[in-house]
């Protein structure tokens, strides 16, 4: 097993570089990108890094030069041969060739696109623009790199020993919370921990971890290149950046209206199964499942990613008994800044009641509350989002204000045409 403080202790990033594979990215960006390649090859799209945990000046913290060095080595990455017969030839979802050949072409002669790095005060102004298919590859490794830098920003005048007590005590707490885990009975549960991770090498030990202690119960990791590695499955559907990307090419508000649906009508030409889980609070979950045209509720289940998750668990739960479906036939798929005691709660509220599912992210994978001083290696907010499509704003409502993403008049036509008036904000920890 990797010794992970001797690493971090003597860090030279020529030999761990924070992202080291086309493939260290979550598997949904792949499953996007290749209804991206067939429907919206010239969408141009512009891609921006938003940290919502303004305290943390990460200008101030993280060295540009040392930034450009990682992003730049990013584009240096390509698909290798190992990796490309890995996508064509594995099983994902019980299906085999998941991956048509002419993506996977694609894939292989991908290079991530330049980018626009700057500092405002004491922020980072990160942007990516250009077709919608490159910039969108920029979203995970971004994020990834921003946090580990900051990781090793905090932690490079630490000596061997205090490393070594650092990570011992992050680990014991990760196991304690497997442990908690094994209790639970019918536990389904995924790392979905790859964007604003500690670092990779504390990701893969995570996962190695929840192997060992989970079994079965343990899905796999979002992690494409860690799924490879270590023979798990690569778990993950789509994200808000398909219904965001549909809205803003909407031409009027009724178009506005159908786009949500539209996205999923596509979606549902290209996957089946368990590939088929909605993702409603891109622009409200009431409205969403209110209008949903009667085939939305065929689907295999529904991802919770803002909002109170038992307020949005019953919703859907009243939601599939109106359509005529038995909601204990339906997957819930929890995700929305999980700790073990928001998985425990989940678990013993929903039981029997439907098919429950858990992606945990950044609290499993960079969750070093009180191992520092002053809180300085506390996770915080951050994330790339879709800023505009082809030079209109992009909107993002949720179920949660304080996640609402766009221009302030963007945001008001929005909430009107999806009929989603603004709620109470609620503290977003990551």
């Amino acid at each position: 097993m990797t010794d992970i403080a001797t690493r971090v202790y003597n860090h030279a990033w020529k030999i761990d570089p924070i992202v080291r594979s086309v493939l260290d990215t979550d598997f949904y960006k792949l499953l996007m990108t290749q209804s991206i390649h067939r429907r919206h090859p010239q969408t141009r799209v512009t891609f921006g890094v938003v940290n919502r945990t303004t305290r943390i000046p990460l200008a101030r913290l993280i060295d540009a030069g040392e930034l450009r060095e990682q992003l730049d080595h990013v584009r240096t990455l390509s698909l290798s041969r190992g990796e490309s017969t890995w996508l064509h030839g594995n099983m994902f979802y019980g299906k085999r060739q998941m991956f048509t050949p002419d993506y996977i072409a694609w894939l292989e002669g991908f290079r991530f696109p330049a980018y626009h790095l700057e500092t405002k005060g004491d922020q980072l102004e990160l942007v990516f623009e250009g077709p919608w298919i490159e910039t969108t590859m920029w979203e995970i490794p971004a994020l990834a790199v921003i946090v580990e830098l900051y990781s090793r920003a905090v932690t490079k005048d630490m000596g061997k020993f205090e490393l070594q007590v650092l990570y011992a005590r992050a680990m014991s707490r990760v196991w304690e919370r497997i442990q908690r885990l094994r209790k639970l009975d019918d536990l389904h549960i995924a790392d979905f921990g790859t964007r604003r991770r500690h670092g990779f090498l504390w990701q893969d030990w995570c996962v190695q971890a929840m192997m060992e202690g989970l079994g079965p119960a343990f899905l796999g990791t979002s992690n494409c290149l860690i799924a490879k590695h270590r023979e798990v499955e690569a778990i993950g559907t789509n994200a808000h950046e398909l219904p965001m990307v549909y809205a803003a090419l909407a031409g009027d508000d009724a178009a506005l209206e159908r786009s949500r649906y539209d996205v999923l009508a596509d979606w549902q030409k290209d996957y089946d199964g368990n590939l088929r889980v909605i993702l409603p609070d891109t622009f409200g979950t009431p409205g969403f499942l209110d209008n949903a045209p009667d085939w939305v509720a065929q689907w295999t289940g529904i991802r919770i990613d803002s909002g109170d998750a038992i307020a949005g668990g019953e919703l859907a739960i009243d939601w599939w008994k109106r359509r005529g479906q038995d909601p204990s036939k339906k997957l819930a798929i929890f995700s929305d800044a999980l700790d073990i005691d928001d998985i425990e709660r989940l678990h013993a509220h929903f039981k029997g009641r439907i098919r429950l599912g858990f992606g945990w992210g950044t609290l499993l994978t960079n969750d070093f509350r009180t191992l520092v001083p002053d809180g300085r290696l506390d996770p915080f907010s951050i994330v790339c989002k879709v800023l505009s499509v082809d030079r209109r704003p992009a909107v993002k409502l949720s179920d949660n204000p304080a996640k609402a993403l766009g221009p302030p008049d963007e945001v008001a036509r929005y909430r009107r045409v999806f009929g989603a008036p603004a709620t109470a904000s609620a503290a977003v920890l990551v």
